[in-house]
C-alpha cells in the first residue's frame, strides 16, 4: 500500500540481481554438489510465482500480508544462499 515502499523493493529486487555476480567469490562447483541450495532454489521459484501472483491480486487485507511475507522471503534468499553454501563447504573439508 505505500507506493515509496514498494518502489525501493522494486528497485532492490532488480539491483540485487546486478549486484549479485560481483559479490560472487566462492568456489562452488554447481547446485549438484549442494542439495540444500538445491532446496532452497525451488523455495525460491515458488516464492517469484506467488510474487508474481500476489502482483495480480487486488490490494486488500490478505493479500498485502501475504505479499510482505513474501518479499522478506525473497530477499532473505539472497542472504542465506551464499551462507549455506560456505557452511557446507565448510562441512565437506
Amino acid at each position: 500500500p505505500n507506493k515509496l515502499g514498494g518502489v525501493i523493493a522494486l528497485v532492490m529486487s532488480i539491483a540485487i540481481l546486478f549486484i549479485l555476480p560481483i559479490l560472487h567469490i566462492n568456489k562452488s562447483q554447481g547446485l549438484q554438489f549442494y542439495p540444500i541450495n538445491q532446496i532452497l532454489f525451488w523455495y525460491m521459484v515458488i516464492i517469484i510465482i506467488l510474487l508474481t501472483w500476489i502482483g495480480a491480486r487486488p490490494v486488500e487485507a490478505p493479500f498485502i500480508l501475504t505479499g510482505q511475507i513474501l518479499t522478506v522471503l525473497y530477499f532473505s534468499y539472497y542472504i542465506l544462499n551464499p551462507m549455506i553454501s560456505k557452511i557446507w563447504d565448510n562441512f565437506l573439508k
